[in-house]
């Protein structure tokens, strides 16, 4: 896969957004990662020491009324987003188009305040 995103540099935007989520009532999830090295089927490692070659990071975000968000970053420049806001709105969304760090911290804010609401 091609590396667009340094993955490594993608976790320091969610770290910079871990206190404010917490400190809103959010759960937030370890930071998983897919080792593309690893013998299939791949096993996602909560651990990075564990993963020699990253290939996608995904973080999971719960609140109130089951509300859930889930952001899987590929390294190739693109992520997956699922999420539940009500039980009447709910879905996957991708977001092809994530080319940097800065541009994945963008997207957790855009999802975030979509799923969780304005308080976020």
């Amino acid at each position: 896969m091609k590396r667009v995103i340094d993955l490594d540099q993608a976790v320091v935007e969610i770290a910079e957004r871990r206190r404010g989520w917490k400190s809103a009532g959010l759960a937030v999830g370890p930071i998983s990662w897919r080792d593309e090295a690893a013998s299939w089927p791949q096993e996602f490692e909560t651990d990075r020491s564990r993963v020699e070659d990253p290939d996608s990071i995904g973080v999971r975000i719960t609140g109130l009324a089951e509300t859930e968000l889930c952001v899987v970053l590929f390294r190739g420049g693109w992520a997956d987003v699922d999420f539940i806001a009500s039980i009447d709105d709910a879905g996957v969304r991708p977001a092809p188009d994530v080319g940097s760090p800065q541009a994945f911290g963008n997207l957790l804010d855009r999802c975030v305040f979509r799923v969780f609401g304005p308080s976020q």
